[in-house]
Formats: structure tokens, sequence, C-alpha cells
């Protein structure tokens, strides 16, 4: 049994089973390490990397009497955050204890926000395809909330053979916990979401969205009806820090329920693991209700309040975000959507193309960063910011072709002598002698030596004009690739009679 997205009426997407096609209900809830130097309650360091034990202040520790004070550059990043996600700024809100027990959590509660998030309704338009036709759907997907919580610290259970170790670097780092509407229906809507979230979040600088570190992991809520049903009990799998995961997660746990279903079972609520080794998922425990964390006000924290003046003053200086970029990309540079779309995925990325295209074509500079920058840094497994060719070498580059000094296949030896090389280009050109023969003479020579040596080719071409072009590529090999392509082309036309 196989997960597939069939575009159907209503936008509903399903599942094909044996009985009968199931839709699938994709909520989820994504927690973000806000960008900060110091916890959300405390001024200890959330530096990542750090020795065991060694960020943590007596009030992340629960030491009697240490008392929370709120850190402003976390609210301040939360209301950015929600800007971002085009959601509702509450003046007012409430910070809550959530109560439970665990060995990491040195409390024995959690302070978190419950019935009065400092963000509320909120969303986000994600983009899924392509399709067989090479087209791609926009799905808006509602943002129920956002509020502010401490993390927990982290047990290891691998450092020792019959005991565990914690570790309390992560207690009372602040997260901003991003609670979405059940609006998808399929592994890729859930992997588009966290993607383009991450993206948002990186622009405005509030979260970095290092998977790998635990700066971004999300708990998926699955659950699976019949088409128009009503909603069925969902599992919510827990700390998936993985997109790939994410969308594994989903599809195991999708057909693990219909198989259960179809089976004549039920559906227990309950929170599972996803384990990536074996790509499935497995029970963890019973699924809490809100009831069971027995949510109250902190008592030791006043309601969170500021006027609408502030909030007024945190967007004005927002930065132009990945959708107005990519729209300004398309109407002012001319790019296709996709093109536009892949160059503001990263932010790096667009900061990177944008250098490049400054004065420049957008269309060339696109192609150029699109099709031969990032297509050697994935076969490198590196990142933009580690390009060994900067903004203005590149530029440099495209100068260099725009001016006829360099033909289009020099530029791609030449890029790749900057790759490996460095330098700067136009000294370069200078030094290796790559400029390209411009001497109208000289080609002219090489167009009358070829056509004199093939007599069937020309008696060919004369029979089917796009056959000159063999003649083209043999000058342009004669020349070392360095005659002006399009005057060798001229040239072929002119002494064949094809003009």
């Amino acid at each position: 049994m196989s997960i597939i997205d069939t575009r159907i009426p209503e936008a509903r997407r399903f599942i094909p089973g044996a009985i009968g096609d199931w839709e699938v209900i994709i909520g989820l809830e994504v927690h973000a390490q806000v960008t900060s130097q110091s916890k959300l309650f405390s001024g200890a360091s959330t530096t990542f990397g750090a020795a065991p034990n060694a960020n943590v202040s007596l009030v992340d520790a629960a030491m009697p009497g240490m008392l929370p004070v709120i850190n402003e550059e976390c609210v301040r990043q939360a209301i950015r955050s929600g800007l971002g996600l085009k959601a509702q700024i509450n003046l007012k809100s409430v910070f809550d204890r959530k109560n439970y027990f665990y060995p990491d959590l040195p409390q024995g509660y959690q302070i978190s926000q419950y019935k009065q998030p400092i963000v509320g309704e909120g969303k986000i338009l994600i983009s899924v395809g392509p399709d067989r036709e090479g087209k791609f759907e926009d799905i808006e997907v509602g943002i129920e909330r956002l509020h502010l919580e401490q993390d927990a610290g982290k047990s290891m259970h691998d450092q020792h053979p019959t005991m565990s170790y914690v570790d309390l670097n992560r207690s009372g780092v602040a997260l901003m916990e991003i609670v979405s509407k059940p609006d998808m229906r399929s592994a890729d809507e859930a992997k588009a979401y966290v993607t383009k979230l991450r993206t948002i979040l990186r622009y405005l600088g509030t979260c970095d969205g290092n998977m790998d570190e635990g700066s971004l992991r999300a708990d998926v809520n699955v659950s699976v009806r019949r088409p128009g049903g009503e909603f069925g009990t969902r599992c919510e799998i827990k700390n998936v820090n993985s997109i790939r995961f994410i969308g594994q997660a989903i599809d195991y746990e999708a057909r693990r329920q219909i198989a259960i279903l179809e089976d004549g079972g039920s559906i227990d609520q309950e929170t599972r693991l996803f384990d990536p080794g074996k790509g499935e998922t497995r029970s963890m425990r019973s699924k809490e209700e809100a009831h069971d964390y027995r949510y109250f006000p902190d008592p030791d924290l006043l309601p969170l309040e500021f006027d609408q003046a502030y909030v007024d003053a945190l967007a004005a200086d927002l930065p132009e975000l990945p959708d107005a970029k990519r729209d300004r990309l398309v109407n002012k540079l001319g790019l296709s959507v996709y093109d536009a779309s892949i160059l503001v995925s990263e932010k790096a990325i667009a900061d990177y193309f944008e250098q490049v295209a400054e004065g420049r074509d957008g269309k060339t500079a696109a192609n150029w960063v699109i099709n031969d920058l990032l297509g050697l840094l994935n076969k490198a497994g590196k990142g933009i910011e580690e390009s060994p060719v900067s903004p203005v070498q590149l530029g440099s580059i495209i100068d260099l072709i725009k001016e006829g000094t360099i033909s289009g296949k020099i530029a791609k030896d030449l890029f790749e002598i900057v790759w490996s090389e460095g330098g700067d280009p136009r000294e370069i050109v200078e030094a290796r002698g790559m400029k390209q023969v411009t001497d109208t003479g000289a080609i002219e020579k090489a167009v009358d030596e070829i056509i004199a040596a093939n007599p069937d080719k020309v008696a060919q071409a004369l029979a089917k004009p796009t056959l000159a072009g063999w003649f083209v590529g043999q000058v342009m090999k004669a020349t070392g690739g360095k005659a002006n392509p399009q005057a060798v082309n001229d040239l072929v036309k002119a002494k064949l009679g094809l003009e």
C-alpha cells in the first residue's frame, strides 16, 4: 500500500486502501529555539556545544527561592515570528505552569503558555509539486498559535552501563512552539510546511533552524478518516528532528493506522517515537490530555503586557520575507517562479544572488548561481556560505562575457579555475591568454580551412542548412574555443551562401 498525493475536487488528498479511500489528517507542533544569547528566564548562556551542565544558572537548576525573570529579547523574537507568520499578536499573554515529572525537568513543571499565548492565529502559504505536468499547487496552512516556553534538559542513556546522566544546558532555553491547524493531507505537504516555516524563521533571524542541533524539531500528529467523515483518533510522533524523517514517519504511521482500521481494529490515542533506522514508529506512552498537566498561571510571573506601538516598531523593522522576495525577483528581474523559489529558499542564497545580480541581467545571474554554483556546491556537499567563488568573482565572470572578452565556453573553464584556485577572473584571463578571438581575419581563415577540407559536409549543409552548426563546432574546436561564436556563425553562413 502506498501513499499518493492525488488532487481531486475540494483539494482533498487520499490514500487508496484495500476497502476504500482514506484521507490523512496532519498537524504539526514545531518547537523552534529562540535566537538569543541567554535563556528565557535566566541569564545563562545558550551557546551550543558547551560542556555538560556548563550553561546552568541557579534558576535553571530549580534551586529553592530562585525566581524567573523574563528575557525581553525572547519576547521580541516571538512577536517578530508572529508578524512573519501574518498572525494575531496578543497584547496580553499569560505564563502557566505545565506540571509533569521527568528527570531532566528540575522544577517538576515547565513554564509555558496555555489559554493566553503571545501569538494567535496566522497562516503559511506552501507550494507542493511538481506534478506530472510540472505544475505546483499553492496550499494555505493555518497557524493555530505560537507560544513561548522553556525547554527541558537532556537525559543521556549511553554514557554509563547502569546509570543515566542528565545535562541541563538546554534547561530553560526559550522555545517557540508553533502549532499548525490540521490542514495538511500528505507527507509532502508536511515537509513543505516545515521547510517554509524554517526559511521564514531564518530570514527573520528568530531561530537558526539547525535541526541537527535540536534547534528546530517537530511533534507530528497523524490520523486517518474516510472522506467527509469525522476526524479519526490521532497519534503524536514526538521530537522528529529531520524533514526527511517527518515524511517517513507520516507515511509509516498512516499505513499503520489504515491497516488496523481495515482489520476491524481501533486506534489508541498515544504518543509514539520514530525510529529512523527501522523507518517505523513505536509506542512510547498513552497520550496526555491538557487536564493531565494541571495548568495554572505561574504565580511568580505577572501577565506579559505591551502596547500596539511596541508591536508596530518591530513590524517596521522586519526584513523582506521569502514570498515577497520571490515576487520581486519575478516581477522586477523577470525570473521564472521556479528559479525565484530556488533562490529565496535560503536567505544566504538570496543574499548571494542579489550581490551577483546588482547592475547585471537578472536571468543571466540566476542561471549562473542556480546551474553552475549551486550545482557544484551540491556535488561538493557544501552550503552557499562555504562557496569558494565569491559574488564579486562570479559577477566579474558575467561581466567578461557581456563585454565580449570571453565566450560562454571560456567562462565555464574560467569558473572552474576560480572554483579550484581562486583569484581575480580578469587577471586570470589576461595571464592565461583566455580572451576570445574577435579578429574576423583569423576566424575567416579557420572557416575557410574547415570548408575546404570537408566538401562532403558542404554539400550536406547546402541540402540541409541546420547542418551548418557542424562547421561552427569545428571552427570553435580549431580555435580552442576562443573564437567569438556569433562571428563564427555569421561567417559560416556567409561562406556557405546560407544567408
